[in-house]
């Protein structure tokens, strides 16, 4: 659904209603996604940051994650990164930010996390770990 809607909205593909035979619009295309991803308004505002600098992104749900972001792509090379989006307002206790690390750890995966910021801009939240 997110590549789908990234690729119309970039003119790259038209998506046909099978029923009427007219284009789809980027707001129907929301709408249906919103109603089949929870949290999809979010998710695709961190999917199209990404895929806008030029990353491959897949589904992270294997790792823990909203996203696995790959610099060349599934088989080519391994995701460096696991990401999920979160809101300025969420809270994310000390448990989860240890276990979503020692999952990344685990991985060989930098555990990062995506928050919409000013104007547009989505700022990375970048963990490293290190035995102390």
């Amino acid at each position: 659904m997110m590549e789908g809607l990234f690729l119309q909205e970039k003119g790259r593909i038209r998506i046909i209603d099978t029923k009427t035979r007219k284009p789809v619009t980027l707001a129907r295309l929301m709408k249906l996604a919103g109603v089949t991803y929870k949290n999809f308004e979010l998710g695709y505002s961190v999917y199209r940051d990404l895929r806008d600098q030029g990353f491959i992104v897949t589904p992270g749900i294997r790792f823990g994650s909203d996203f696995a972001v790959y610099e060349h792509g599934p088989g080519i090379d391994h995701a460096p990164f696991i990401v999920t989006g979160r809101t300025e307002k969420d809270k994310m206790g000390p448990f989860e930010i240890v276990l979503a690390g020692r999952l990344a750890t685990t991985v060989r995966k930098q555990f990062t996390i995506a928050v919409p910021g000013k104007k547009g801009k989505m700022d990375y939240l970048v963990f490293r770990w290190f035995k102390a």
